[in-house]
């Protein structure tokens, strides 16, 4: 669809062994961080991975990440599902953690950790702190945020609210930090540090929704917890559901498939719908979105390696438009967009990644292989774009020139949950939640959607802070 798998030729197991992997006891050079039995995701089996993912552009891919960082990990091989991809997200981290920049590198890493921390992402914690004890961070600092210093300490709350409640942040609080001391943070530090604190939020939603298991060879086995213990493995079109599921799976896809076709052609018979009846829609979604909770919830005790670097833990996600409470006021896009704005804003502070960053979102944004389960030559932009909107829309962004009615026609109920949950608090997901949507589709297309949700959710925190940032600086 937006997404499905591949368009080029499968590679097989033997192929994939070529690039590089270790198989069987037999090391072929990049070492892939997994005894590959158990594959890199609790949700998608091995098999999908190994042969939808390793082409030709994907296995160069994989040896730069072994060259640059000595091994492959299980992040990357889910992504490697969608190689044009990776490849933007690749470059965009390697400059955010190897390359020049305002913060020293042990800094960034010890950034990534306190963002992981906020959504219990033991396994993005563990990476880096071994990171940060490769490019020589004091150890002392891993016992928890009590011992880092106070300049880092003091990006906790900006943290806090960048995570769960990005609307609640102000020019109050980038002042805050930058005020004049010796644990004031520069303009340029700052910036880099709230991409970097966005970028690990959206990943550790990436973590959660994909299943990513932990790497074995992790330091003490950091990873993320087992999603949830649901037999129904394999492919997306099993049915966990019993009995008629196969054939509903499938009605599913054609109900999509109508829809899609019934609202372009109302899109092209229609003289257009007013700002009136627009804003009405948008706040009728914005309403549902309260309703829209999972059912069972994965529970997760935090662990102390992550706990040590949370701060008020009981701090989440928290509906803006809950009932007898004032809302905060709705962020209409077009006042601050990224194409106009935050690029601009963070290429002047911090050069390089706001060109990064625009390849990435319009990467995500505009792929598609024209596929829909297994219907081919499809138009996908509305399903990507319905998502999208949505993922903004439960953070309080509308865009004006957007029929919110197209999320309902497009996302079904339970694609709803899987979204806002892997997007708001991705700690609760479960396996269960992944399985019960698109039950039709490939594990490609879940995939493509966690990527969409990744970047919609980082461009809509960055908007929040970067639109503080402007107001503190005018």
């Amino acid at each position: 669809m937006l997404l499905a798998g591949s368009p080029c030729r499968p590679a097989g197991p033997e192929e994939y062994r070529g690039c590089g992997a270790r198989r069987g006891g037999e090391d072929t050079g990049v070492k892939v961080s997994q005894q590959l039995g158990k594959g890199p995701s609790a949700f998608i089996p091995l098999g999908e991975i190994l042969q939808e993912g390793v082409e030709s552009s994907l296995r160069q891919l994989l040896i730069e990440a072994f060259v640059s960082a000595g091994r492959v990990d299980n992040i990357t091989m889910v992504m490697g599902l969608h190689p044009q991809y990776l490849s933007s997200f690749w470059k965009t981290q390697y400059l955010l953690l190897r390359m020049d920049g305002p913060l020293p590198y042990h800094k960034r890493h010890y950034i990534a950790i306190m963002a992981a921390a906020r959504h219990q992402c033991s396994y993005l914690v563990g990476l880096h702190m071994e990171e940060f004890l490769r490019v020589g961070g004091n150890p002392a600092w891993l016992q928890g945020l009590h011992c880092a210093p106070q300049k880092l300490r003091n990006l906790n709350e900006i943290n806090k609210l960048l995570a769960h409640r990005p609307w609640l942040i102000t020019k109050e609080h980038i002042k805050a930090l930058l005020k004049t001391g010796e644990n004031s943070w520069s303009l340029a530090e700052l910036v880099q540090a709230l991409v970097l604190l966005t970028h690990y939020h959206s990943l550790a939603s990436f973590v959660f929704g994909c299943g990513i298991n932990p790497e074995e060879d992790q330091d003490g086995g950091h990873g993320c917890w087992p999603p949830s213990p649901h037999s129904d493995s394999s492919p997306a079109s099993d049915d966990s559901m019993g009995g008629s599921g196969g054939k509903d799976a499938m009605q599913e896809v054609e109900v999509l498939m109508e829809r899609m076709k019934l609202l372009q052609e109302s899109q092209l018979e229609e003289e257009g719908v007013t700002q009136e009846e627009m804003a009405t829609r948008f706040e009728l979604e914005k309403t549902e979105s309260l309703l829209v909770t999972p059912s069972d919830i994965a529970d997760h005790s935090l662990q102390s390696n992550v706990l040590c670097f949370v701060e008020d833990p009981e701090f989440s996600y928290k509906d803006f438009t809950r009932r007898g409470e004032q809302a905060p006021p709705t962020f209409h896009a077009q006042d601050y967009t990224w194409e106009d704005h935050g690029y601009s804003l963070i290429n002047r502070l911090y050069p390089d990644v706001g060109q990064l960053l625009d390849e990435k979102f319009q990467v995500v944004y505009n792929l598609t292989y024209n596929t829909i389960a297994m219907h081919c030559g499809v138009d996908t932009s509305m399903l990507r774009r319905a998502i999208w909107n949505y993922v903004h829309c439960v953070f309080g962004i509308r865009y004006d020139d957007y029929d919110y009615g197209e999320v309902n026609q497009l996302l079904e109920r339970s694609l709803k949950v899987y979204i806002k949950t892997v997007a708001c608090y991705p700690e609760k997901t479960t396996k269960r939640m992944y399985t019960q949507f698109w039950r039709h589709f490939k594990h490609s297309e879940k995939v493509h959607i966690n990527l969409l949700l990744l970047e919609a959710r980082m461009q809509a925190a960055l908007l929040y802070a970067l639109r503080a940032v402007t107001r503190y600086m005018t």
